[in-house]
């Protein structure tokens, strides 16, 4: 006996069809941008997306590794830029009871909310750039 057309028969597998292709995954960098994001204001998932970057980096296409370089490179420079600020904090924070650690202070503050500022732009820059499905063009740069 034949199924009502639209049905299958019975026993009968699903196929399931799909225009999405798994080498091209841009799930994962759209996870560590949002990770990097959160981890301005918690600073562990920054780590968390650190470690699925440098994971993932070897066996991805070249459209997703563009965008983990960027991420890698994105984490080390803000990291680069914190300790920094964290420094003129140190020394501003002890020196400020004289009254000449106050402008290091201010530049430590400066530095800090610049590099968060930075830091935002380029997970921004870089989803805008994978929800497009295009590699980041210059992985490589310090700005964006």
């Amino acid at each position: 006996m034949r199924p009502p057309p639209g049905q299958r028969p019975l026993g009968e597998a699903m196929s399931a069809t799909s225009d999405y292709d798994a080498s091209d995954d841009r799930t994962l960098p759209i996870v560590i941008y949002a990770l990097y994001l959160l981890g301005l204001v918690n600073g562990l998932t920054v780590l968390i997306g650190l470690v699925i970057a440098y994971a993932n980096r070897d066996g991805a296409t070249p459209m997703a590794r563009t965008h983990y370089t960027f991420q890698i490179r994105t984490f080390w420079i803000a990291i680069a830029w914190w300790v920094v600020a964290g420094v003129l904090f140190l020394w501003g924070v002890p020196l400020s009871f004289i009254l000449i650690g106050i402008p290091f202070l201010i530049l430590g503050g400066l530095i800090l909310a610049m590099t968060h500022i930075w830091f935002a732009l380029r997970c921004i820059l870089g989803l805008v750039y994978v929800s497009r499905g295009e590699a980041y063009p210059r992985p490589m740069t310090w700005l964006a």
